[in-house]
């Protein structure tokens, strides 16, 4: 039987490349975002906390409001909109 853990079938998916690995630097952890700012999920495989689930990897969202430390990003998923709450270390800011 396999397990059905939160974070199940990630070996690759959450493995940072040879040249990222280490802590993860101040600048990514106090980045500030606003309200209406598009965001890249990019999940940080160090960190635990404020983590989403490992469906929205690589996925663009919208901040939504600030909660605690942490975001509220809005995403598209399929026909709905998910509201997650994320921490700044699993965010990326989306360049055009």
């Amino acid at each position: 039987m396999s397990s059905k853990g939160f974070r199940r079938r990630t070996r690759s998916l959450l493995k940072r490349k040879a040249r990222e690995r280490g802590k993860t630097g101040l600048s990514k952890i106090l980045r500030e975002y606003k309200p209406g700012d598009q965001v890249v999920i990019k999940l940080d495989p160090s960190v635990h906390k404020g983590m989403p689930h490992r469906r929205f990897h690589g996925k663009v969202g919208t901040i939504e409001a600030e909660r605690g430390k942490s975001y509220v990003v809005n995403i598209n998923q399929g026909k709905s909109i998910k509201e997650i709450v994320v921490r700044p270390e699993h965010l990326e800011p989306f360049n055009t």
